[in-house]
């Protein structure tokens, strides 16, 4: 699919500012955020402040008309005990709502968005870290012990809805080629890329931790391999699964040596080849710590034993 016009929520958030450098120079680009200063307190240029928790799309809608595809980032932070993130979090699939809705209403053929790990992360918690199970596939039912995880596995559903098309609803009028149309379910394709650890590690800030140390080893995903990801998402022509459904659940990873979450169906669906390996990249990092005479660490891929 030909990608022109690209629409980015979250845009002055830390995803984003990975993403930006390389998109800003690929697409022309509709940003939409609630602020238009990043973390750092610098202003992202061209910002269109907008709350997308919104439910009257009439006052962002417009910005969806024309655009190819939109990468939704956007997200509102949660506070207090974990018991009562509910509110926090149905803010925000009220938001992936939305933005899925005002996308599926403009006529914007994909959606990309930024789900989490934490969609699945009860077999993280309690049976890979335990070596009960070695890999995830991202099909496996998603199971999340918190309102974070619950809430991303609430995007990953919703958008299967958007990607059926509401069975039961009227068709529409589709053009199928120039001046040919037929009555058809307007199908919203969505990919949902499930971001492990994209942040630099240093190893200082797990001396005390080696098993957290090398979860993140497995969880890591470069710069420019979550770009790369995020490309493929919006730009690769068919997304349909195996039942014809335009909907996938890819992890986001670089081709990391300790990877407890399988990229099959990210290499196969969405071409994705991934540039970089945390094991070589912190090569040094991983010598002394975790091997060589007397390491820290402890043996074992994420546990002490």
């Amino acid at each position: 699919m030909g990608v022109n016009k690209v629409l980015m929520t979250g845009a002055a958030g830390y995803i984003a500012s990975q993403l930006l450098p390389t998109f800003a120079e690929r697409y022309e680009m509709v940003l939409v955020d609630v602020s238009d200063t990043n973390r750092t307190g610098n202003k992202v240029p061209g910002v269109n402040i907008v709350d997308l928790v919104d439910s009257d799309r009439s006052g962002y809608s417009a910005m969806f008309e024309g655009v190819d595809a939109v990468v939704h980032l956007g997200y509102k932070r949660r506070a207090g005990p974990a018991v009562d993130h509910f509110s926090y979090e149905n803010d925000n699939v009220a938001m992936a709502y939305n933005v899925m809705r005002s996308a599926y209403d403009a006529g914007v053929p994909r959606v990309a968005v930024a789900s989490s790990n934490h969609a699945a992360d009860w077999y993280e918690h309690f049976l890979i870290h335990e070596r009960k199970m070695e890999v995830l596939d991202p099909y496996a039912l998603a199971l999340s012990d918190n309102f974070y995880g619950w809430a991303k596995a609430t995007y990953e559903h919703m958008g299967f809805l958007f990607a059926c098309g509401f069975p039961g609803d009227p068709d529409t009028i589709v053009e199928t080629a120039p001046g040919v149309t037929a009555s058809a379910r307007r199908r919203l394709e969505v990919v949902m890329v499930r971001i492990g650890a994209p942040r630099e590690i240093n190893v200082e800030q797990f001396k005390d931790n080696p098993a957290g140390f090398k979860r993140d080893l497995g969880a890591y995903i470069s710069q420019r391999d979550i770009t790369q990801l995020f490309q493929k998402s919006i730009e690769t022509p068919d997304i349909e699964n195996e039942h014809g459904v335009p909907w996938q659940v890819v992890y986001g990873i670089s081709n990391n040596t300790r990877a407890f979450w399988s990229l099959t169906n990210a290499r196969s669906a969405l071409g994705y080849e991934p540039q970089d390996d945390s094991e070589v990249k912190y090569a040094d990092e991983i010598r002394g710590f975790l091997t060589g005479d007397d390491p820290a660490g402890g043996v074992g891929r994420v546990g002490l034993s």
